[in-house]
């Protein structure tokens, strides 16, 4: 059996892609039920409709993770609204199922994240604002990832 045979048999693992949304920069991150990890991908301009669906046409998601912004007691606040609104138009554009993910902390994850990565040399050059926005999208997926057991 060749190299191609092996790869078809082995089975398709799911592929997610999750957004960090905001009004002014929206993250995006990839992550499977494989290695059960994300990954930063990118942040682009707030809707930037052409950016999230070239995404979902590059890696063929199985389905989408939006974060969720609620206030530290869990209630909603003015963004949820608005990150409602863009999971609810994501669905209808991509005709990809949609998930809700509490997104509490994320930046603040994010943050760390970025300056660990930076203290330890493993990222060189300086932070940019949309790494924070890419970095809270991983941090979404992959607690999405593994609260799903």
């Amino acid at each position: 059996m060749n190299r191609d045979q092996r790869a078809s048999t082995l089975p398709s693992m799911p592929l997610y892609l999750a957004f960090d949304f905001g009004l002014q920069r929206t993250g995006a991150a990839i992550g499977d039920d494989f290695t059960g990890r994300a990954r930063a991908l990118a942040s682009f301009p707030g809707e930037d409709w052409k950016a999230v669906l070239d995404l979902v046409d590059q890696w063929r998601p199985a389905a989408l993770i939006v974060g969720l912004p609620l206030d530290r007691d869990g209630s909603e606040q003015p963004m949820t609204a608005a990150a409602r609104r863009f999971a609810a138009q994501l669905g209808e554009r991509s005709g990809l199922p949609v998930h809700l993910a509490d997104e509490r902390y994320s930046s603040l994850a994010a943050d760390e994240l970025l300056r660990e990565a930076r203290a330890s040399g493993r990222m060189t050059r300086r932070v940019r604002k949309g790494d924070r926005d890419a970095q809270a999208a991983r941090v979404i997926l992959q607690q999405w990832l593994e609260s799903r057991g």
